[in-house]
């Protein structure tokens, strides 16, 4: 019997793979026979704590700012070719910083405008192999976001350059696709998972009454990039247990 989810001799790459959503989607593939490789923002792997959800071993890895557009032109590509791009990168201001010109500005150059940019980067190689991009954006992409404009505009282009890409490069045979979490316990979430009372208010909000996990996300991620997802373009998966209902 075929597994369609049978990564065997693909190469993947994750940006923001280092901790959170992107580390647990970059070993479900890896556990799936892929080489995987991902992008993060220290210094070398031996930089990331544990206890944030970064397990490194058995991934290469690179340092790249993809806040910066020409650090990602000038990152070395990590394999020969590629046959999945999974863009998960991702930050957020708290305390309404996001209101003021800098936070805007680093969270729509991390959130969305690296996007096109990585994506635009890698397009040779995924044109090669008849490759996938699999855009990872979330619920407030959908919805406004109290007290992150930055955040919640950048995730709704994140979900409309998915449509967009996925239209454009369809004929060329890359499909682009997306995942949009919902709560999921990573860093960028500390401020909901660390205080009892939003996460019980939260939690009450969720009708499965949980919240995800990466491996979760990274179920979506590995249907939308197999051979399950082949006639599936331009599409944003909503993964959040019912929380955007």
């Amino acid at each position: 019997m075929i597994d369609d989810t049978d990564f065997t001799g693909r190469r993947v790459l994750v940006v923001g793979g280092s901790s959170g959503i992107g580390n647990g989607i970059a070993h479900a593939f890896k556990a799936r026979g892929a080489a995987v490789a991902v992008w993060g923002t220290r210094a070398s792997a031996g930089d990331y704590d544990p206890a944030d959800g970064s397990d490194l071993s058995g991934l290469a890895y690179a340092q790249v700012d993809v806040g910066d557009p020409d650090a990602i032109e000038a990152a070395p590509a990590p394999f020969d070719t590629l046959d999945v791009l999974v863009l998960c990168q991702g930050t957020v201001v708290y305390k309404r910083g996001e209101f003021e010109r800098p936070g805007w500005d680093r969270v729509m150059a991390v959130n969305l405008d690296s996007l096109m940019h990585c994506a635009r980067r890698f397009k040779p190689a995924l044109t090669a192999s008849r490759g996938s991009v699999i855009i990872v954006s979330s619920i407030s992409g959908l919805s406004a976001n109290i007290g992150n404009p930055a955040y919640a505009a950048s995730k709704a282009g994140a979900i409309s350059l998915t449509k967009t890409l996925g239209q454009a490069w369809a004929p060329e045979g890359v499909r682009v696709n997306g995942l949009a979490p919902g709560l999921v316990e990573t860093k960028l979430t500390k401020v909901t998972t660390e205080s009892p009372e939003r996460l019980a208010g939260a939690l009450a909000a969720i009708p499965q009454r949980r919240m995800g996990t990466p491996a979760d996300m990274a179920g979506a991620a590995l249907f939308l990039a197999s051979p399950l997802a082949a006639y599936v373009t331009g599409h944003t998966l909503v993964v959040d247990g019912g929380l955007s209902l």
